[in-house]
């Protein structure tokens, strides 16, 4: 992931980049915010699905070794 920081110039977000020394900002777009949570949105939907899954399995698990 990026870099983000403050742009000592106008003060809005920006991504950095450091190369030999020299530090270039370059304004972070609403677009490629939008890009960004979508993409976080749908990995955190499949946490949530495989965390889902998980628990139902760890249920059955315990429900079969107390019936033993």
């Amino acid at each position: 992931m990026s870099k983000v920081a403050l742009c000592p110039l106008c003060g809005g977000k920006s991504k950095i980049k450091e190369s030999e020394g020299d530090i270039s900002y370059q304004a972070v777009q609403d677009e490629e915010a939008f890009k960004k949570i979508v993409q976080l949105k749908k990995a955190m939907e499949k946490f949530k699905a495989k965390s889902e899954r998980l628990e139902k399995e760890l249920e059955e698990l315990n429900l079969k070794w107390k019936e033993k």
